[in-house]
């Protein structure tokens, strides 16, 4: 079991800035491939990024590319998300997970059932 904690939601203008952060616990982080989905109100979950495990590769949706970046301190069992320009579209529920299995890698965008391991949430504000 992986269990996850996200932190640093907020509201936010149009144009500002927030950094999420989830904390993980259990087994050993450095295995798994972590990823950031999120799902506003009324719509479905839908891929942001992941970070692999191995090199720390990471892929983007179309949507955040160049505003977003993902990053993991392996030593301190964290991942980020740092989130740059903030768009109103932004608004949202964030998760981060965990891969199902470990040591599994993702070469492009990734599936919610392709994550086993998943934290509660943290609610992102944009306001225009």
């Amino acid at each position: 079991q992986v269990y996850l904690v996200e932190s640093g939601g907020g509201l936010v203008q149009a144009g500002g800035s927030l950094r999420l952060s989830c904390a993980a616990s259990g087994r050993t982080f450095t295995r798994y491939t972590m990823g950031w989905f999120r799902q506003a109100q009324g719509k479905e979950r839908e891929f942001v990024g992941i970070i692999n495990y191995s090199g720390g590769t990471t892929y983007y949706a179309d949507s955040v590319k160049g505003r977003f970046t993902i990053s993991r301190d392996d030593a301190k069992d964290t991942v980020y998300l740092q989130m740059n320009n903030l768009k109103p579209d932004d608004t949202a529920v964030y998760y981060c997970a965990a891969a199902l299995y470990p040591y599994r890698s993702f070469p492009g965008a990734a599936l919610p059932g392709d994550f086993g391991f998943w934290g509660q949430g943290t609610q992102v504000t944009v306001s225009s």
